[in-house]
């Protein structure tokens, strides 16, 4: 007997069109480019004001700090969450979103009349960079073609190294002629600008129908919260209890969540990505160049200054060849990041890394100028040739639907990487005394060389 009954329509999502092309992939990459920028300009723009901020405010030095850190903690935690909020409501909206509240928040900053007021404004500028952050990414990879994602990437540690060099060079500019305000109503027009191209020319992302999972965006705040401001407490040699406290109650809330989370589909914290070897690899190589980094970046400028006896101004410039390094190296890696693996591109520029920390660290006792810019220059290069190779082979090896969880991913590598090395040197600091700034170059090395050595193991995993 023949059915007769009509057959069943099936539903199926339209096929993604492979990135974008000609003007339309240009305009796209500026406006992730602006709005990265805008977050990175400010990450570390605030840093040269503090003096002013607390004097103007009447707060110590010590206080004055929390502009930064409160800044570097909201970013920190809020990055998986809003990654997943991202894959909910498209990585273009969020983009979006973070830019009207960064703007928002840095008039709250540019008004603030007391120091709890200006780091409350200087948390919600944390989210709204994070916001940027967590979806940067994933954006490039609906922007380029999936055979040149590598290049988009490239492109983007360009951008990131730019927002790193401009930073104090933009503050110091700006404080020359006006007040430490400024530095936030400055951000009123380049947002402006930001925006407006964010709604020109980015793509609309597809999105997931999951649900908010409010509980689990908690746990992961306060799991990523909780470990860093125990660990940061540690290294300054606190209270140990407040500390061992503090990381006791992150590691219970990290349990709580990776138990939540392993069966969630869009899971917060991606479980399931940490569990496959070419994801994992990839996530801890990043996670300790950007700790090597973090050793060099901070306790360098003590070497300059303090041990070498050089100018700030002198100082800032010799720091400049760092982020000139990795925009150098930016053309080379570009041709080779989608057809070269990562496991040969990142293992050669992290043990370019290593090489140039070790120069660093063999400075002789009366290094002229030379010396100290063409090895941090060096270290630069290796670096800017390491990242675009590692982060690409996070995002391939994801399908679309995840991007949003492996870009979050790979912005806690590097803030994580960041917040760890920051760690790492208050802790050489007063364990070596003196000598805390020579050993960080020291340290920086041997974690660079480990990255390398953790980046060629994938030379010998099975495809």
């Amino acid at each position: 007997m023949t059915d007769l009954a009509p057959p069943v329509a099936r539903v199926t999502q339209p096929k993604l069109p492979d990135g974008l092309h000609g003007s339309a992939r240009l305009w796209a990459m500026m406006a992730v480019s602006l709005a990265v920028l805008l977050a990175l300009l400010d990450y570390a723009i605030a840093n040269v004001a503090l003096p002013d901020i607390a004097q103007d405010l009447k707060a110590s030095a010590s206080s004055s700090i929390w502009v930064v850190n409160a800044y570097q903690l909201a970013s920190l935690v809020s990055l998986l969450p809003l990654a997943s909020l991202g894959s909910r409501v498209g990585f273009a909206r969020l983009c979006r979103a973070g830019i009207i509240l960064f703007m928002a928040s840095s008039l709250l900053c540019a008004t603030a009349t007391s120091l709890p007021m200006l780091a409350g404004a200087r948390v919600l500028q944390g989210i709204g960079g994070a916001c940027i952050m967590s979806v940067n990414i994933a954006l490039i990879r609906f922007i380029y073609p999936h055979a040149e994602i590598g290049r988009g990437i490239a492109l983007n540690g360009v951008t990131i190294a730019v927002g790193v060099a401009l930073g104090p060079t933009a503050a110091a500019i700006i404080l020359s002629v006006a007040t430490w305000p400024w530095l936030f109503w400055i951000n009123l027009p380049l947002g402006a600008l930001a925006l407006g191209m964010a709604f020109k020319a980015l793509p609309e992302t597809p999105r997931t129908n999951q649900k908010s999972d409010i509980l689990g965006s908690f746990l992961c705040i306060l799991g990523v919260g909780s470990f860093v401001m125990g660990f940061d407490e540690l290294s300054h040699h606190g209270n140990v209890a407040l500390s061992v406290s503090l990381i006791a109650i992150g590691l219970g809330a990290g349990i709580a969540l990776v138990r939540r989370e392993a069966e969630a589909p869009q899971p917060i914290l991606p479980v399931d990505l940490l569990i496959r070897s070419d994801f994992a690899v990839a996530f801890v190589t990043g996670f300790l160049g950007f700790v090597a980094s973090n050793f060099y970046i901070i306790s360098m400028p003590f070497t300059l200054h303090d041990e070498l006896g050089l100018s700030a101004a002198l100082t800032g410039l010799l720091i400049t060849p760092w982020p000139i390094g990795i925009m150098c190296s930016a053309p080379v890696v570009r041709r080779f990041a989608d057809t070269v693996s990562a496991g040969v591109l990142s293992s050669i520029g992290l043990s370019v890394t290593a090489t140039g920390f070790i120069l660093l660290w063999l400075l002789p006792l009366q290094p002229s100028v030379f010396d100290i810019a063409w090895r941090t220059w060096v270290a630069g290069w290796g670096f800017g040739f390491f990242q675009p190779p590692n982060n690409r082979a996070m995002m391939v090896s994801v399908s679309h639907a995840r991007a949003g969880g492996a870009s979050g991913m790979v912005q806690v590598a590097r803030q994580a990487g960041q917040a760890f090395g920051a760690m790492g040197v208050a802790a050489f600091f007063v364990l070596f005394a003196h000598e805390g700034a020579h050993a960080c170059l020291l340290a920086a090395a041997c974690v660079a060389a480990s990255a390398a050595a953790l980046s060629a193991s994938r030379l010998f995993m099975r495809g």
